[in-house]
């Protein structure tokens, strides 16, 4: 049997992907990253299409063989590289207008917590989705997991890892909220079962445990997973230290960045992550780990433990090299005369000197600023450690006695370098 995935890469598709292959499907999984699809490694075939702008008539051509077709393509919220409405509802449409008339089946991995009056538009246009699935006709199941715990961790789940990987302090973060969650080997092995038909057609089921707890209890169960001691002291955080923090995430999203504390995520956790398993049981389906039986099958690894430091490390480290850069270029405007001086004063002609400050100091600003947006992050640091390596070789070449400053200027640009170079191996977002 031919399955197609769509969002194949993604933390529940690549998982989906494997279970499917490793049941004997022919697995084809679609999305619009050539290098997101080369990660998920070989014995995959793929079509690089933005899920998001295919046409009916492209949708045909592309599920002509299909038997099953698994919708694993989602995003939080509206932003620089995502829209709801497209990936979430357009795009249903557009899919089971494709498949009129076929017995494909559609297993549609949806959300727990979907409905037309939810708190936030990704549940709103989650609920939208399904039910154009439901009206179409087509042989369809729903899945809706909570809160999904796997190896890899995207968006929430890096959260929870990240928020039990602070030093010392325990973050009373939303004490009143109860999640659920659900082992990513349950939902890929939900998904096996619906493809092979063995889930009653037309279900709609929430996938989850049926134990809950509250988010603090949550995130201090994944701390002792990760083998750390328990914090010195329990702070909670106020709400309106929460609420900006939500603020700057959404207004970072427009940018192309997908912060794990953008509105949405909180306003989702605020309410609850819960669901019930008894459709799924009902409709054949098994039994869904506890969050106890689901970390104790995944081992925490030192993997894990620099993952989680460093994902709180990260948006610091690109917010000291934007304070770095844009501040050294608008210093060499503001004090342009100075800073033309330093070459003069070692013979440098007028006129080169006044054009290699000017250009210099645009080039540090536009740098600085482009590493703020997820698009540029990477061109930005090979600028940075181009134009530092720059730097410091025509800096010996016309002002050698520089590097014996007492300030030393010449050799602060080598941590710099070593800055840049540690956020370029971080950049990969899946």
């Amino acid at each position: 049997m031919k399955a197609v995935v769509l969002g194949g890469y993604g933390l529940i598709g690549s998982a989906v992907m494997r279970a499917l292959a490793a049941a004997g499907f022919d697995v084809t999984g679609v999305g619009r990253s050539a290098a997101a699809a080369r990660r998920m490694g070989p014995g995959f075939n793929w079509i690089l299409r933005d899920i998001s702008s295919v046409e009916t008539p492209e949708w045909r051509n592309v599920l002509r063989d299909a038997d099953v077709v698994v919708n694993a393509a989602g995003a939080l919220q509206d932003g620089g590289r995502d829209d709801l409405t497209a990936i979430h509802e357009t795009a249903i449409g557009r899919i089971a207008a494709a498949l009129e008339g076929t017995a494909t089946r559609v297993v549609q991995i949806s959300a727990a917590g979907v409905g037309p009056h939810a708190s936030t538009e990704f549940f709103r246009s989650k609920e939208r989705g399904d039910a154009i699935l439901q009206s179409s006709g087509l042989d369809h199941v729903i899945l809706r997991p909570v809160l999904v715990i796997g190896p890899a961790a995207y968006g929430g789940t890096a959260l929870l890892r990240a928020a039990a990987a602070i030093p010392l302090i325990g973050l009373q973060i939303l004490p009143g909220a109860q999640v659920q969650t659900v082992a990513l080997d349950d939902l890929a092995r939900a998904v096996v079962l619906a493809a092979q038909g063995a889930i009653t057609p037309g279900t709609v089921a929430d996938l989850t445990e049926a134990e809950s707890r509250s988010f603090p209890e949550l995130v201090q169960t994944v701390r002792r997973w990760q083998g750390r001691p328990d914090p010195k002291m329990r702070l909670r955080l106020p709400g309106v230290l929460l609420k900006a923090s939500s603020a700057m995430a959404d207004l970072l999203g427009h940018l192309g960045w997908r912060a794990p504390l953008r509105s949405t995520a909180i306003r989702a956790l605020s309410d609850g992550i819960a669901g019930d398993p008894g459709a799924w049981q009902a409709a054949g389906g098994f039994r869904c780990r506890s969050l106890d039986e689901t970390l104790a099958a995944l081992p925490s690894t030192v993997q894990e433990r620099w993952f989680a430091r460093m994902f709180l490390l990260f948006p610091l480290l690109i917010l000291l090299l934007a304070l770095f850069w844009v501040p050294s270029g608008a210093i060499g405007l503001i004090r342009f005369d100075a800073a033309v001086a330093v070459l003069t004063e070692r013979g440098v002609a007028m006129g080169p000197a006044q054009g290699a400050v000017a250009l210099g100091a645009l080039v540090d600003l536009v740098l600085g600023l482009a590493v703020l947006s997820r698009r540029w992050l990477r061109p930005g640091l090979i600028g940075m450690i181009a134009v530092s390596l720059g730097y410091l070789i025509c800096g010996t070449v016309l002002t050698p006695d520089i590097w014996t400053d007492p300030l030393g200027p010449f050799v602060k640009v080598l941590p710099g370098i070593g800055l840049a170079l540690a956020v370029l191996g971080l950049t990969d977002d899946r």
